[in-house]
This record gives structure tokens, sequence and C-alpha cells, in this order.
């Protein structure tokens, strides 16, 4: 999922978008696995004990199921699906949310900082958290869990070099 073309400016290109790191689904992936599986053997088990003809502890068995489903893995796969980060040559633009769509947009030649974080784990999978400060009176952007950390770093780095470049020149 890229930036829109609509949401664009003149003259600017996508160079790269990204999510963070697939581990973040490691724990909706699991609850999947371990409730798919509860809730099948409980149903089936269940199917034998009927109140008034009807197998409603089977259904209410499933229902319970389907709902843990929903808030355990549905809703965090969207959520990390929806939750994008794309740099342009002009500038970094986060956008998150499912329902609500929000996000913070940063022009390359007001970032004055851009550095990255890795700990024992993300050096194991290969991401880390990007961190940029800008002009602003606001905290620095960090995004978080980034694959490819070091490359998203070498072209954030080399994007607003020459977008100073490119200011100081006008």
């Amino acid at each position: 999922m890229t930036l829109p073309r609509k949401l664009m400016i003149d003259g600017e290109q996508t160079v790269m978008t990204t999510r963070t790191h697939v581990k973040a689904l490691l724990v909706p992936v699991i609850i999947l696995m371990v409730v798919s599986a509860a809730g099948s053997f409980l149903a089936a088990t269940s199917s034998g004990y009927l109140w008034g003809g009807r197998p409603i502890l089977m259904w209410l068995i499933i229902v319970f199921s389907l709902v843990l489903l929903l808030l355990g893995s549905v809703i965090p796969f969207l959520r990390w699906y929806l939750w994008t980060y794309t740099l342009t040559n002009k500038r970094i633009v986060e956008q998150r949310g499912i329902l609500t769509r929000s996000g913070r947009v940063i022009p390359l030649n007001r970032i004055n900082d851009v550095a990255f974080e890795k700990n024992l784990n993300d050096r194991i999978l290969g991401s880390g958290t990007l961190v940029i400060h800008d002009a602003s009176e606001q905290p620095g952007l960090e995004l978080h869990d980034i694959p490819r950390i070091e490359d998203m770093h070498r072209t954030v780095t080399t994007l607003v070099d020459a977008a100073h470049a490119d200011s100081e020149s006008i």
C-alpha cells in the first residue's frame, strides 16, 4: 500500500514504502492458532450437550472464539497492514488507522537528524527503529521495527542531504 497519487505534490516520486517488521504479527498468529484449535475442539466436544434440543453451548463457544479471533488476530493484522511509512523524494509520510486515518508528514528539507537504534532481537531480524528529528517543537518521529533499517537509514540520509543541498542553492 503506497501513498496515493492524489496525496502527492508536483514532482514527487515514491522512493520507498514500508511497514513495521512482520515480527509484529507473531502474537496474533499464535492467538489465531491457539483459539482456532481450542475453539474447534471445544465446539466439537460440546455439540452433544443439548438444551431444549439445541446445541447452545457449541454456538456460545463458536461466538466467543470468533470474538477472540477478531480482537486478537484480525484487528492487529489490519492495524499492521494499514500502518505504512512512505519515503518520497520530498518528504516522509506516516499513515495509520483502520477506520480513521491519521498520520504525520515531515518535509525532507526540515529534517535535522536521522538516527537508528537496534537491540539484539532487531539485529537478528534485520530491523530497527529509525528516529527522525525535524525543525519543529514536536518530538522526533520514531519509526519502530523497520525492516532493513540500514537501507532505510542510508536512503533517508542521502535524500535529506540532497534536499538540504537543493534548498541552499536557491
